[in-house]
């Protein structure tokens, strides 16, 4: 498989596997949903502009540039080889239901946003 060189599309890639809507991630850098349509359909970003979206990804911008779908398989397919293959037992390293209450949380505060937005459309469209 050739590698993508393509940043717009490893953008979206990382986005799609971290199950990020487009939506989400243009309300939290505050542009629309087409402005992220438009950045994953760019072949290079200005380093802000990673930058804003590898912090939201939770990668690094560096992460971003070297992705490759064949890496990612090849991560997961290393990780059940050697925990079968060695029969070795894997701990969670945290709670679980504290990253439950974790993503609760962030998505109480991206609806309470998005809320927002759209109770200010309402207003502007009253106003006119």
């Amino acid at each position: 498989m050739a590698e993508i060189l393509h940043i717009g599309r490893k953008v979206a890639r990382i986005r799609e596997i971290k199950g990020i809507k487009q939506e989400a991630l243009a309300l939290e850098l505050g542009v629309s949903q087409q402005t992220i349509s438009n950045i994953e359909k760019s072949e290079k970003l200005e380093d802000e502009v990673l930058d804003k979206i590898a912090k939201y990804l939770g990668v690094t911008p560096e992460a971003i540039k070297n992705f490759s779908d064949e890496a990612v398989i090849n991560y997961f397919n290393t990780f059940n080889d050697s925990s079968i293959n060695q029969g070795q037992n894997y701990h969670c390293t945290f709670n679980p239901l504290d990253k439950l209450i974790e993503l609760i949380e962030e998505n109480k505060k991206l609806y309470e946003r998005l809320l927002q937005s759209e109770r200010e459309k309402v207003e502007l469209l009253k106003s006119k």
